[in-house]
């Protein structure tokens, strides 16, 4: 997501580059960030970041951040359980991954619900339930918001936090011959998937495992907090968008190339679920539905940083190398380096965000996967 820092002293406009007869789907998401948003906000701190900064306020001696994402219509309904409680649960986990991103610990939401005026007390009833179990689950607690119908349900949250000082991460920070590690556990969701769809059968148990995780994604607070209070990372920011989208921002803002490995590692019922659908381990781990964090390291550093996630259980492997530019975004495999065309979702174009496109991306990840 796009996040602005709060100013008093707003610039002008007359950066922007954009014509006024362009339609925004003329642009696409990056460049309406390149020629519209940039020219206004790129000199206020923290801008293009997972958080934006509150420059004036101090909390402790920390930065206090705020990030503010609307929910998306979680995946899980198109698999056949469409409870509002996934809504509310996914509606605070989108939030709160940005926080993790900052190494921010949250200090409260402020939640918005518009809701079509035929909404049912039980289904509003399981929306808050969501809701307030993802943030409880988290340690912390939706402090106000506001509630007005409308035709359509639109759900939005903001969420507060705060940084240690001066340890508050964002996506500038990393030279080449630094190393990219992914945080978290990916695949769940969309291993789900593929047994809901019968490309793959576990045992009972195994199955409700993972479809405890596909409907409960979480952020990883406790992992952004750790990379930032250490000093090691100089660079995070959350998988929203998937690995793909992730890595290619990272470069970009700090002008570099990536090397990716290929060989990368999933949780064992996972790991299942591949070698019986003919799903690369990679290409179900660059999917997105899990809401991890991609951390920029020095190489140095990678035994220490993940000595000391996998201390908190936190999982943590090395993904790639960022290269210099001209090295450009590839995938590393036996040696051998292709140029890697993942999965985009960017906004404003035909592959923005939608959950109708549920089965074309699952017919990809089966029949032609991404490289």
């Amino acid at each position: 997501m796009i996040t602005l820092s709060l100013r008093r002293d707003w610039p002008t406009v007359s950066g922007d580059t954009a014509s006024d007869e362009l339609r925004l789907t003329d642009l696409g998401e990056r460049e309406i960030f390149a020629q519209l948003l940039r020219p206004r906000y790129g000199d206020t701190p923290g801008f293009g970041d997972d958080c934006a900064v509150l420059p004036r306020v101090r909390f402790d001696g920390g930065e206090l951040v705020a990030t503010t994402d609307n929910c998306p219509a979680p995946l899980v309904d198109r698999l056949g359980e469409q409870d509002p409680f996934h809504t509310g649960w996914l509606l605070v986990t989108v939030n709160l991954s940005d926080l993790a991103a900052a190494g921010a610990t949250p200090l409260g939401l402020v939640v918005n619900y518009t809701l079509p005026r035929q909404t049912t007390v039980r289904d509003f009833r399981r929306l808050l339930d969501g809701v307030d179990a993802c943030a409880a689950h988290h340690h912390t607690a939706v402090v106000g918001g506001d509630l007005r119908d409308g035709d359509t349900l639109q759900l939005s949250a903001t969420a507060i936090g705060q940084c240690a000082p001066n340890r508050r991460l964002g996506r500038r920070g990393g030279v080449a011959g630094d190393r990219l590690l992914l945080v978290g556990s990916p695949g769940y969701l969309w291993a789900y998937a593929l047994l809901v769809h019968g490309q793959a059968r576990l045992s009972t148990a195994e199955t409700a495992a993972v479809r405890h995780r596909a409907h409960h994604p979480t952020a990883q607070l406790s992992a952004g907090r750790l990379l930032a209070e250490s000093g090691i990372a100089r660079a995070a920011m959350d998988v929203s968008d998937g690995l793909y989208t992730t890595v290619r921002t990272i470069c970009e803002t700090n002008q570099l190339g990536a090397s990716i490995h290929t060989d990368l590692r999933l949780d064992s019922v996972l790991t299942k679920v591949c070698e019986q659908s003919g799903v690369r381990p990679f290409d179900l781990a660059q999917t997105w539905g899990d809401w991890g964090l991609v951390a920029v390291v020095r190489e140095r550093d990678v035994e220490t940083i993940v000595g000391k996630l996998a201390a908190d259980s936190i999982a943590a492997q090395e993904i790639g190398t960022l290269v210099t530019p001209a090295d450009g975004l590839t995938l590393e495999s036996a040696g051998d380096h292709v140029p890697w065309r993942g999965t985009e979702h960017e906004r404003f174009t035909a592959m923005s965000w939608d959950s109708s496109k549920f089965d074309m991306w699952r017919a990809q990840l089966i029949d032609s996967p991404a490289t």
